[in-house]
């Protein structure tokens, strides 16, 4: 069948509310949106037997631990992460957050992290800076927002003699798009490098396999990936290496035995050691709906209709010029489809080049029920490239401050921050690209109003 009329009777069955609605969703790095037979799958399970915490051996509660398993064991044939345990959370950030909090982090030890990297990995270098060890930010090039090769490879030859070395970045970049090559764990593991892999952004359309690219540790959050259910995420460890993350407190269902009058503990010694009081034991069997799902599409079929899309959406870019010729779009990262995601950079401008608020853009998205986002999208490595923000404009602004906030930060620099995202997957269909098409040409020939540069 073609692709097209397969994805569009695909849209009709499971994705009908968004036509009926009339709503143009182009978020979904943002969030992936849930088929409709994936939510009245679990709502059966849910409403045919009677399903209890884990943490006992009842009949109820070995239901729910026997569903948590098969989620578990789900989770690992897909990525192909047999070596590997399962540790379930919250989201992709409380997994990383799992990684800062127990890597052994020492005045010995380094991170490195690619200046390309979601907040929730930036945060774990304070606790490598509060244990006395040392972090450094690898370069991207500009305007292709892709790795500085010599940089990294210069980085990762450094620190020898490190006690710990831990490298972090994402497979793709939850701001721009742009798909980091996995031959960097390789490269890092010669250089005796533990890798962190930032994968979130990228499993959705994507394959991932573990068995072929082996970072030490690796994060994602399934909501990205099917749209249901939100609120968990998981943290792949490999076995190896499973002993060397040290965690300093125990919770509920992580020991196996703990006492007051005697102050001790003892942990557990697989993936429920760091699976902190219970986990969501009603949502997580919803995960395997969730891959047999992605299973029954295909991971290649994805990525080639995200890749189709991708062409019409750059099309629609260098379609949308002014009168005088100017570009009315600024795409940031590659121009092509090759590394690159389903997930687009860009800023507004008018005819005159000067960009308009993404505030705007937004406001204006909404009124026309197209769902964007902007911002800086917790990436800041990004944004501040894209407009560049030296370190030592930065260093002027944190030193003489004890709080700031984004309207702030602007006004102090004197520049506006922030771009418009958009991501496509899926559900997009090619009317959805046209429908963009016809609002980016609203703004066309126009001058950005003195009003709009307050909004």
């Amino acid at each position: 069948m073609n692709s097209d009329i397969f994805f569009e009777r695909l849209r009709k069955k499971e994705f009908s509310r968004l036509d009926k609605s009339g709503h143009v969703y182009l978020d979904y790095t943002g969030g992936n949106l849930y088929p409709q037979s994936l939510v009245e799958k679990h709502q059966r399970f849910l409403q045919k037997a009677v399903y209890g915490n884990p943490h006992s051996k009842n009949m109820a509660s070995l239901l729910s631990e026997k569903h948590i398993n098969e989620s578990r064991k789900a989770v690992l044939d897909f990525f192909n992460a047999q070596d590997y345990y399962c540790i379930f959370t919250s989201n992709a950030s409380a997994a990383l957050q799992i990684v800062g909090e127990c890597y052994p982090f020492s005045g010995d030890s380094h991170f490195l992290l690619l200046a390309d990297n979601h907040n929730s990995v930036n945060g774990i270098r304070e606790y490598c800076r509060n244990k006395g060890g040392a972090y450094t930010y690898s370069p991207m090039n500009h305007p292709e927002l892709s790795i500085n090769e010599p940089e990294l490879v210069k980085l990762l030859e450094m620190n020898k003699h490190a006690k710990e070395k831990l490298f972090a970045y994402p497979a793709q970049s939850n701001a721009s798009g742009v798909q980091h090559s996995l031959e960097w764990i390789k490269k890092a593991h010669t250089q005796g490098w533990d890798v962190l892999l930032d994968a979130s952004a990228f499993v959705p359309t994507s394959k991932l396999d573990l068995s072929v690219h082996s970072p030490e540790f690796a994060t994602l959050s399934f909501y990205k990936m099917f749209g249901y259910p939100t609120g968990i995420g998981c943290l792949l460890v490999k076995k190896s290496v499973f002993n060397k993350l040290k965690k300093p407190w125990f919770a509920g269902g992580t020991v196996t035995l703990s006492a007051i009058q005697h102050s001790a503990h003892f942990l557990k010694n697989d993936h429920e050691k760091f699976e902190n009081g219970t986990v969501n034991y009603l949502d997580i069997p919803a995960i395997v709906n969730g891959l047999n799902f992605i299973e029954g599409l295909k991971m290649e079929n994805i990525n080639a209709r995200i890749k189709d899309l991708c062409s019409s959406v750059l099309s629609v870019f260098t379609k949308l010029t002014h009168h005088n010729g100017k570009p009315l779009i600024k795409l940031y990262g590659p121009s092509n489809v090759e590394n690159r995601g389903g997930t687009f950079l860009i800023n507004f401008l008018d005819q005159h080049g000067q960009q308009y608020p993404v505030e705007l853009i937004e406001q204006m998205a909404n009124a026309n029920k197209i769902s964007i986002r902007t911002g800086c999208f917790c990436n800041p490595g990004v944004d501040e490239l894209n407009h560049s923000v030296s370190a030592d404009l930065l260093r002027d602004y944190f030193v003489c401050r004890k709080y700031g906030d984004y309207d702030d930060m602007t006004q102090f620099l004197g520049k506006r921050r922030g771009a418009v995202r958009i991501s496509i997957g899926i559900a997009t269909t090619s009317l959805d690209i046209k429908k963009f098409m016809l609002f980016g040409m609203k703004l066309l020939n126009k001058i950005v109003p003195a009003h709009a540069l307050n909004v």
